[in-house]
């Protein structure tokens, strides 16, 4: 088989997308429907699944709470019926957390961070492993970490410590998972572009008592090609990894950032 070829995931992939009615994982939602795979996904909020379905009439959907494991294994469980298995996981729910200082930071806001951006990884994992272990069509999970899984983030620990931990977890289930054939990696955006990077620069900018055109400028500095990327960026990694060209990468932490070179 050709190189180009090679390029593009096997039409019928069967996919299922988590936090994927808005952003990032809407992206690669779409995506994954334009290369004629079929995709499931999920989102706790209601009316943005809602939408997303009207959008796309291929589009199989649940709603769920993904810091909920009995909402996880329920989604799980019609995903698996609405798309006869599963072939990749795309693990992308989170949220950003609150910013402070450690001292400030309040515990429930904290373990609402881990759980929804770490527990909730687990919880999708423990159910869907077993289904993806059942597929010939080299299965995949792909982990969304961020550039804050590489470098510390002051003020921002509770996004930075999950996002971290979601590199060691991709690395040690690939080691555990190579065997069945299971590719196991990890996407570390870095500054998206977009309303809810938009909410992080006013709340860091606020915290250190800056405008937020200028908290902005400051982030653009930390990027060595000085922009910004796009949904549509971690979106075309994402379709990458799950091709017949990513079959042999794995245990991977894959920068998608315009080289971000601190936080």
């Amino acid at each position: 088989m050709s190189a180009l070829k090679l390029l593009k995931p096997a039409p019928g992939l069967r996919v299922l997308v988590t936090g994927a009615a808005t952003g990032i994982g809407a992206a690669i939602a779409q995506a994954f429907l334009e290369a004629d795979a079929a995709v499931y996904v999920c989102d706790m909020d209601a009316s943005a699944i809602d939408r997303a379905k009207a959008s796309h009439p291929r589009l199989y959907a649940g709603v769920a709470d993904v810091a909920n494991r009995e909402q996880v294994d329920a989604v799980i469980d019609d995903a698996r019926r609405s798309l006869g298995g599963l072939d990749i996981l795309v693990n992308n729910a989170g949220i950003a957390g609150p910013t402070g200082a450690v001292e400030s930071i309040d515990p429930g806001e904290w373990e609402r961070t881990v759980a929804t951006n770490l527990n909730s990884q687990y919880y999708f994992l423990r159910k869907a492993v077993p289904v993806l272990k059942e597929s010939s069509d080299c299965p995949g999970i792909i982990a969304m970490s961020s550039v804050a899984g590489r470098l510390g983030y002051g003020f921002r620990t509770p996004y930075a410590a999950t996002k971290w931990a979601i590199v060691g977890l991709v690395k040690s289930l690939a080691v555990e998972l190579g065997p069945d054939n299971i590719r196991v990696n990890a996407i570390l955006p870095g500054v998206v572009e977009g309303e809810r990077m938009d909410r992080v620069i006013a709340a860091r900018a606020e915290s250190l008592g800056i405008t937020a055109d200028a908290m902005r400028e400051e982030y653009l500095r930390k990027i060595s090609l000085r922009r910004m990327v796009t949904v549509e960026d971690i979106a075309a990694m994402t379709l990458f990894l799950a091709s017949p060209a990513g079959r042999n990468i794995s245990g991977q932490a894959i920068s998608v950032d315009g080289n971000v070179e601190y936080l």
